[in-house]
């Protein structure tokens, strides 16, 4: 086939706008009975997250875990509430990230559109996809905020997004953002944010914690790269900051059933440097880009507790990245090296 040859200097035109869609895990409406039923029945029930067999779990999801867990749940995420938006604070967070991130994205281009959603809960991803549509863009970017890749978080949320496509009978070009768990701009901000939190503490941590959010072993043995990806977070992190593997050691938490999860398990691990006589400890959570139950409740909440009430006597949770000016810059650095070709 002969090369068609444009005339001299024509450029091509784009059509159409480009969306960009960030995608996080995802929230209960509310705090009551019902609407935390809602959001755990739909996050226990995705297969992705829940691999053992329907026959087995389905009567635990839903004669037992169902009838008590959303009580115990809604308690806890009533203590770190947003009280003024009546939403909870990862809501509050990813909705600002892509209110900032659509404004940095407005001076590379005006046909930018930035949206986010939830793979569990409101804003879900269908309307979304959607939404970007409605506003012309048929070329979008699905860049799932979770730093380091997993099946149950990355691998469901484009799920998610491809069932939306598969309704559409005219669908928009689709790219999907790899992780960033050793993405230089995130490994920078990490530590610059550990050492921003520590410059203003009274105290030096003898350890410090980098604690990840487990998952079964069995996931890991069957291909999982995400144990992978959070020890060379870990190791980059260490490296970053000059610490040796004793100062700044990797964790997993937030583990439920009786099935070996990833180890060590961040609360044993606390207890045990507690006992030991460690006094001072700082923990962040770098599987997280947004600050949330499993950061406000667990680690400055059950975890200072379990550290204070075994012989520590300082301790500090340094926040997620959110939507601080170190956070909008990873964010920002990972879009635009995705969208390159498209603006």
């Amino acid at each position: 086939m002969r090369e068609m040859k444009l005339p001299a200097g024509h450029v091509p035109v784009k059509t159409g706008k480009i969306g960009v869609l960030i995608m996080n895990l995802g929230t209960p409406d509310a705090t009551d009975y019902w609407s935390m039923r809602r959001y755990l029945k739909e996050f226990l029930s995705d297969r992705r997250v829940i691999e053992t067999s329907r026959a087995i779990w389905w009567p635990i999801l839903n004669l037992i875990i169902l009838q008590t867990r959303p009580q115990k749940k809604g308690k806890d995420y009533e203590t770190i509430w947003n009280k003024e938006l009546n939403e909870s604070f990862l809501k509050t967070i990813t909705r600002n990230q892509a209110t900032k991130l659509a404004e940095r994205l407005g001076a590379l281009s005006s046909d930018i559109v930035v949206d986010w959603a939830m793979r569990y809960g409101n804003p879900a991803i269908k309307p979304a996809v959607e939404r970007l549509m409605a506003q012309g863009c048929d070329r979008i970017l699905a860049f799932s905020l979770y730093p380091q890749y997993a099946a149950a978080t990355t691998a469901t949320a484009n799920d998610h997004l491809f069932r939306a496509l598969m309704t559409m009978r005219w669908q928009p070009t689709i790219r999907v953002a790899p992780s960033y768990h050793d993405e230089p701009a995130y490994i920078q901000a990490l530590a610059q944010s550990v050492r921003d939190h520590l410059s203003k503490l009274d105290f030096e941590p003898e350890v410090i914690l980098a604690s990840f959010h487990g998952m079964p072993k069995s996931y890991l043995m069957a291909g999982d790269p995400y144990h992978c990806q959070c020890a060379k977070t870990a190791r980059l992190l260490r490296e970053e900051l000059g610490l040796a593997p004793d100062r700044l050691m990797m964790t997993f938490q937030s583990r439920f059933g009786p099935d070996e999860w990833l180890k060590p398990y961040t609360d044993e691990t606390v207890e045990a440097l507690a006992k030991r006589g460690v006094k001072r400890m700082a923990i962040l959570a770098p599987a997280f880009s947004a600050d949330c139950l499993e950061t406000l409740e667990e680690l400055d909440g059950e975890n200072r507790h379990i550290f204070e009430g075994n012989g520590g006597e300082k301790f500090t949770y340094i926040p997620c990245l959110n939507d601080s000016e170190l956070g909008m810059n990873v964010i920002q650095t990972v879009v635009e090296r995705e969208l390159q070709g498209w603006i």
